[in-house]
């Protein structure tokens, strides 16, 4: 009767396995089929669902954190962006808490730290945001030298640290002691490896685009630049990047 038992039980739970399985692959596929058409909260929305039934895995973690972040960039009013910037982080802790070897949850840390540094909170708080960018692109790339979007943040974290106004800096230089030791040249050096790794990430031709401006290089501007305004759109906020990087284009030549 036991062994029966066990028996109708691992039969149930290798059902219940299989239809997981069966829906994780659908709605998988439903989530990147909204993102090709640049319908972001729809493929949120899948990766969400997906998580219930799936809630440790890092890939579906990461996905949720950058459509977070994406979709609260385009926020205009400050406590929906908030909202979105805190689950980003969030979904970054938790993948974070699942495998802190995994190149992507320090990624991920460090891309939804660097957006709550965009948000009004206290002086520290920036700061401490500031240093976990740096810390977690740092110990993805140990990880991982060659991950594309972890080379494109570090390498925003110096284009920042060196072109950085206004209250941030002022927060910045009292908590360090001045100011962390920004360098174009590594700003460039590692936006160019992702440029390499990952041709059509539209944000990091633009910010590299700014750092060869910042760096008095506008040829190199340029030619990045009329390359960007022709790139496919792969994520809806490229259409509002490319249209930043036509004005920049006008603006050098």
């Amino acid at each position: 009767m036991k062994a029966k038992s066990l028996l109708l039980m691992g039969l149930f739970w290798g059902i219940t396995a299989v239809a997981i399985a069966q829906d994780l692959t659908l709605l998988a596929k439903e989530a990147e089929n909204f993102e090709r058409q640049l319908k972001e909260p729809e493929a949120l929305a899948k990766y969400k669902q997906m998580l219930i039934l799936e809630p440790s895995n890092i890939k579906y973690l990461v996905k949720a954190t950058e459509l977070e972040i994406a979709i609260g960039s385009r926020e205009k009013d400050a406590n929906n962006k908030r909202l979105y910037y805190e689950s980003a982080l969030a979904y970054a802790e938790r993948a974070l808490n699942t495998d802190a070897n995994s190149a992507d949850a320090h990624y991920a840390m460090a891309s939804a730290s660097g957006k709550m540094t965009d948000l009004d909170i206290e002086n520290k708080k920036i700061v401490a945001y500031v240093k976990a960018v740096k810390d977690h692109a740092d110990k993805a790339l140990s990880l991982q030298p060659n991950h594309a979007r972890a080379n494109y943040t570090l390498g925003k974290w110096h284009y920042e640290m060196v072109t950085l106004s206004g209250i941030k800096k002022a927060a910045v230089k009292l908590f360090y002691g001045g100011l962390p030791n920004g360098d174009l040249d590594k700003a460039i050096l590692y936006m160019e490896k992702c440029r390499t790794l990952e041709p059509y990430f539209v944000t990091n031709q633009l910010d590299l685009a700014k750092a060869y401006k910042e760096n008095r290089q506008p040829a190199k501007a340029i030619e990045i630049l009329e390359r960007l305004v022709k790139m496919p759109n792969r994520s809806f906020n490229d259409i509002a990047l490319k249209a930043e990087g036509a004005k920049l284009l006008a603006s050098l030549q």
